[in-house]
């Protein structure tokens, strides 16, 4: 059976950069960082200070207050985004398309300041009580759950848990599902929200956040030589993937069309990726091969860039193995996550998000904080340092990788009819 193309007509997003997709593009236009001072939660006792919070978020703009209170974060910010993406489409209301569209999130953890707050609950009640709704608010699948609940949608629902590449996978998994004719219409993206004492403190145990610089919004710094962990951010985006014949049926707006998706599993280290970048970069081979394209068609590729020690030098590695060293030198490479921070589950979907509105209105984002390049650790390729600039973009990749080795990267094009 010939496969179905997929195509993007429908965008929304809450941000540490921005409460809408808007919002959020203008300030990756302007090399804004959404970093900050923790407000969260008491963080005294830490030693990290800062993250890349969402501001400003009122959910009563999304949803019913009765039922926003029985929600954890990460379920809020999906609810919104999915509700932005759904108006976007001009979907909101159209019950026959709903009653058979699905929704597939990727969420790493899910409800951590519920686990966190049911655990205290938990013991200072000698360990026999903690609050009615701690199951439903903290489980991963609950983000996807609620939005169904909320605007009645029928079709395949499930959540895709693989640490950071959670966001790419259920954007890839979705993208199969319309593809291959399970369903017209999917919301697909991520969601989390794990800015709390107790995702700190375990991130802090593992060296793997930024600490100790006097001014939060220089703290993430991917492939500069004075990064020295992730910041910690949270957020959504969400996606509407549709069946190119179904969009056009109804008159859709297009954005971009999804052609391909890869993914490969390091079987290296928990935490760690594997430093020779060879299996890392089979993810982006795969979405190549996938896609039917060469890697000379790819004029953006936006990186999982970390701005941790490990992760920078290995992902220029991969991007060379994928790409080779010529068409490697000549992309346009940049990490978003120097401004949005890292958003763990949700950091593929924003970032896919990013590649779309970087293709249409022709600009490749910068990397802000790159300061001093680390050519020296092996991170040697075109970052766009500091200030993002104007070009053509016909086809767009981002690549995420997640804890455990989950590799996962996607392929957007500028849509032509």
């Amino acid at each position: 059976m010939e496969k179905r193309r997929v195509v993007i007509t429908g965008m929304g997003a809450v941000t540490p950069l921005g409460n809408s997709v808007d919002e959020t593009w203008a300030a990756v236009k302007a090399g804004k960082s959404g970093v900050g001072p923790i407000t969260h939660f008491d963080c005294t006792p830490n030693k990290v200070k800062y993250a890349a919070e969402v501001k400003n978020f009122d959910p009563a703009q999304y949803m019913d207050a009765s039922a926003a209170r029985k929600m954890a974060r990460f379920t809020q910010y999906a609810v919104a985004a999915a509700k932005m993406a759904l108006d976007d489409s001009n979907l909101m209301g159209n019950q026959k398309v709903l009653d058979e569209t699905g929704c597939i999130l990727g969420v790493g953890i899910g409800g951590f300041e519920i686990t966190e707050s049911g655990c205290i609950s938990y013991y200072k009640s000698g360990c026999s009580k903690t609050p009615p709704m701690t199951i439903p608010e903290l489980i991963p699948n609950e983000a996807g759950g609620n939005i169904c609940m909320q605007f009645h949608l029928h079709g395949p629902t499930f959540a895709v848990s693989t640490a950071c590449s959670s966001g790419t996978d259920a954007l890839g998994t979705a993208f199969d599902m319309v593809r291959n004719g399970r369903m017209d219409v999917c919301l697909a993206g991520g969601a989390e929200s794990t800015i709390n004492g107790y995702a700190v403190v375990a991130f802090e145990v593992l060296h793997a956040l930024s600490s100790g610089f006097e001014d939060p919004a220089k703290a993430s710094r991917p492939f500069d030589k004075k990064r020295n962990g992730f910041v910690m951010g949270e957020g959504s985006a969400i996606l509407v993937l549709e069946e190119y014949e179904h969009a056009k049926a109804r008159g859709a707006k297009i954005y971009g069309e999804v052609m391909g998706y890869g993914a490969s599993c390091d079987g290296y280290h928990l935490t760690s990726p594997n430093p020779d970048g060879v299996v890392g970069s089979q993810c982006m081979t795969r979405a190549l091969k996938d896609a039917g394209m060469d890697p000379s068609e790819i004029q953006y590729y936006n990186a999982h860039g970390t701005s941790t020690h490990i992760n920078d030098p290995s992902e220029t590695r991969m991007v060379k193995l994928a790409f080779g060293e010529e068409n490697a030198k000549k992309l346009k490479i940049s990490s978003t996550k120097s401004m949005h921070g890292h958003c763990l589950g949700a950091t593929g979907a924003i970032e896919a998000m990013i590649c779309v509105k970087a293709i249409n209105d022709s600009f490749f984002p910068a990397t802000i904080n790159l300061d001093e390049q680390d050519v020296e650790g092996g991170c040697d390729l075109d970052y766009v340092p500091n200030k993002g600039v104007e070009g053509n973009i016909d086809a767009a990749m981002s690549a995420t990788f997640g804890f455990g080795g989950h590799n996962g990267a996607i392929i957007i094009k500028k849509f032509k009819d």
